[in-house]
C-alpha cells in the first residue's frame, strides 16, 4: 500500500525547498541575483580604479578613458539583469513577486542613479569620440553628472556591499550536487564577455586618446567634480547610513 504524506507533518523548510514556491529558492530568481552581483563586483573594481585615475588626469587620462569603456560591458549586464527583475516583478511573475521588491529607499534611489550613471558613461564615451576640441556641452554634462552620481553610487554600494559579497560567496561555495556547474559558468561567461566587449570598444577608440592626452598636459588638471562629489557623498552617507538598511 502506498503511503501518503500529510502536508502538515512536513517541516516548512522542506516545503519551501521541494515546492519551489518561495522566490529565494527559484533558480531563475537566484540566478538573476547572482548575475547582478557578479556584474556589480566587476563594476565596483573598475570604478574604484577609474576614480583613482581621475585624481590626476595628467598622469592617468589614458587609463581613465580606457576603463570608462571597459566598464560599459558589466554596466549593461547589471542594468539588463535588474531591468529584467523589474519587468518580471511588475508583470506579476509569482517567483519574483514572492521575492519582493528592493527596500523602499533603494527603490527611490534607483531612477536617479540609473539616469546619472548613463549620463556619466554616455557623456564620457561621447567625449572620447568628439575629442576636446568639439566637446561642446558634453564636458560640463560629464562633470555635473559625476558630481551628483558620486553621492548616489556611494549609498548604493554601501547598501548592497555585504549582500553582493554573500551572493558571490554562495555562487562558488555551493556544492556541485546542489547547483549545476553550467549555470554558474554561464553567468561568469556573460560577465567576462561583457568586459571583453568593452575591451574591443576601447581598442577601436584608442587612437582618439591622443587628443585628450595633449589636452590634459596643457590644461587644468584639478579634478574639481571628483573632489566636490566626494565631499558631498560623505555627509549623504552619514545621514542615510545605508549599511544599516534591512
Amino acid at each position: 500500500m502506498t503511503s501518503r504524506t500529510d502536508p502538515e507533518s512536513v517541516p516548512p523548510s522542506q516545503l519551501i525547498e521541494t515546492g519551489g514556491a518561495n522566490g529565494e529558492r527559484q533558480p531563475g530568481v537566484v540566478g538573476n541575483e547572482r548575475l547582478t552581483a557578479l556584474a556589480g563586483a566587476a563594476l565596483l573594481v573598475l570604478l574604484l580604479v577609474e576614480l583613482a585615475s581621475a585624481v590626476s588626469l595628467r598622469a592617468g587620462i589614458t587609463l581613465h578613458l580606457v576603463l570608462g569603456l571597459l566598464l560599459t560591458g558589466p554596466l549593461l549586464v547589471k542594468l539588463g539583469a535588474t531591468g529584467y527583475r523589474f519587468l518580471r516583478y511588475y508583470a506579476g511573475a509569482p517567483a519574483y513577486r514572492r521575492k519582493g521588491p528592493p527596500r523602499p529607499p533603494l527603490r527611490v534611489l534607483a531612477p536617479p542613479l540609473v539616469v546619472t550613471t548613463l549620463a556619466v558613461v554616455g557623456s564620457g564615451i561621447g567625449l572620447m569620440v568628439t575629442g576636446p576640441q568639439q566637446a561642446g556641452v558634453l564636458l560640463p554634462l560629464h562633470n555635473l553628472s559625476v558630481l551628483v552620481w558620486l553621492a548616489l553610487i556611494a549609498v548604493h554600494v554601501c547598501a548592497y556591499f555585504r549582500r553582493t559579497i554573500r551572493l558571490i560567496g554562495d555562487e562558488w561555495a555551493e556544492r556541485a550536487r546542489e547547483k549545476p556547474h553550467l549555470a554558474r559558468w554561464l553567468r561568469l561567461g556573460v560577465n567576462l564577455g561583457a568586459v571583453f566587449g568593452g575591451a574591443v570598444a576601447a581598442t577601436l577608440l584608442f587612437p582618439d586618446v591622443a587628443s585628450w592626452v595633449a589636452w590634459s598636459r596643457a590644461g587644468e588638471t584639478l579634478p574639481a567634480p571628483l573632489i566636490v562629489g566626494l565631499v558631498v557623498a560623505i555627509p549623504v552617507l552619514l545621514a542615510s547610513r545605508p549599511w544599516r538598511w534591512r
